[in-house]
């Protein structure tokens, strides 16, 4: 894959293996210059990132220091890197580096109460875009008899039992290494998180699990007490929300969704495909889904029912000054003031203006020349929630409506969506 050059690489996640990758051979010019002796990385990220590959080379020669931006390609062949110059780079890692080959690999993991639970075997890797993390330790005998040369032969003895499962721990679940690191002295511990997850803030938790990727977020996720988990959930962003829902059982889903509002069941609810949703209906307690349903109902409303004619929409060529001439005219009877819609002979919207910007501007300005082209607007057949999700985004007194054409049909007010939203919720 090359990582510099092609166009999609930021739509697709390619994954690595610490102890795959050491002793890989590194390419500069097409020659071999070395091989990959260890990989540093950035903890500050929620995940670890890599910043340099510390490549060992023959005959004497200084090792070098490469930035992970100097990577062009990674192949089973090799890794390919671009240089200026090789003297450059060449230098021994910083104290406070923190490399994965010397300083995690074979090292225990400790709970909290600093008992042993395992030994890291491997570590994996994960490259999205352009930027290598480290998402997970590997404790599986799967990756300490791949350490030890003895896959193929593990393989054939035990295929079809659990002797080889997969199991790996998330980065998320590891403490901070010390900023005093060093080089590698054999004292370096990890720690799990798992048994401080209760103390994270909903908030927070919601943070660190939408950056990691699904199995990462899953496993955390299904770590969660009930009331934590719902709580989690609801601060979620609802492209993770969804993903989350699809992922876990029907039962798991009732169960979190039981713990919430009506208000706030009805709110991620609505986010999911009908008939996930309806399954996930007929699990809940009955009073509670008869409220759910009402609210998905009415969030299900189209806003054109709730719409308004009664506003200002004038000509893009009229000037400043006619429109403050005239402007207790225009305004008598509207529904909303402090917006005006610029549209043309056919009705189609060309901008909008908020009154504070003509009122600023000068008397020869026409509403063209000060007004906002690029108009946030709603479908005939957007619906209420889609309305509320909208003017929480934006901050908008209210929005056009406007048809495949761009004509405007009306505007929906922000009190009026919000209101009916408050009394159905």
């Amino acid at each position: 894959m090359n990582i510099l050059n092609e166009k999609n690489h930021e739509l697709a996640e390619s994954v690595y293996f610490l102890s795959d990758m050491i002793g890989t051979k590194i390419f500069y010019n097409e020659k071999k210059i070395g091989k990959l002796r260890d990989i540093a990385i950035r903890e500050h990220e929620k995940l670890p990132t890599v910043t340099h590959l510390y490549v060992s080379r023959p005959f004497g020669h200084k090792p070098l220091m490469i930035p992970w931006g100097n990577v062009t390609d990674i192949s089973p062949c090799g890794i390919v890197v671009d240089l200026p110059a090789l003297e450059q780079f060449e230098g021994e890692p910083a104290e406070s580096q923190v490399l994965l080959n010397d300083h995690i690999l074979d090292k225990k993991v400790l709970d909290m109460d600093d008992n042993e639970v395992d030994v890291v075997y491997d570590v994996k890797l994960v490259l999205r875009g352009k930027v290598l993390y480290v998402t997970d330790v590997d404790f599986s005998r799967y990756a300490l008899f791949k350490r030890l040369g003895l896959k193929p032969i593990m393989k054939l003895l035990f295929s079809g039992t659990n002797l080889l499962k997969k199991e790996t721990l998330s980065w998320s679940y590891v403490q901070p290494l010390p900023e005093d690191i060093g080089r590698f002295r054999g004292a370096v511990k990890l720690r799990i998180l798992k048994d401080k997850l209760s103390d994270i803030h909903p908030m927070d938790l919601a943070d660190i699990l939408e950056e990691l990727n699904e199995e990462q977020r899953l496993a955390i996720f299904n770590e969660l007490e009930t009331e934590h988990a719902s709580d989690t959930l609801e601060e979620i962003e609802p492209r993770v929300q969804r993903t989350l829902i699809s992922s876990i059982k029907k039962e798991r889903a009732a169960e979190l969704i039981n713990d919430m509002t009506p208000a706030q069941a009805a709110d991620i609810l609505s986010i999911l495909p009908a008939q996930e949703a309806d399954e996930i209906l007929a699990l809940l307690e009955k009073e509670n889904a008869e409220k759910i349903h009402h609210m998905l109902d009415k969030q299900e409303e189209k806003i054109i029912n709730l719409s308004t004619s009664h506003f200002i929409k004038l000509s893009p060529d009229m000037k400043v000054s006619e429109v403050l001439s005239q402007f207790r005219d225009l305004a008598k009877d509207k529904d909303e003031i402090a917006y005006i819609y610029a549209v043309d002979e056919k009705g189609t919207l060309m901008g909008v203006l908020d009154l504070k910007e003509v009122l600023q501007a000068e008397l020869d300005d026409k509403l063209a020349d000060i007004m906002t082209t690029s108009v946030i607007s709603l479908k005939p057949d957007s619906t209420l929630d889609e309305a509320a999700e909208t003017f929480a985004r934006y901050n908008f007194r209210s929005l056009p409506i406007v048809d495949e054409r761009e004509v405007i049909l009306g505007i929906i007010l922000y009190r009026d969506v919000m209101n009916l939203k408050h009394r159905f919720v």
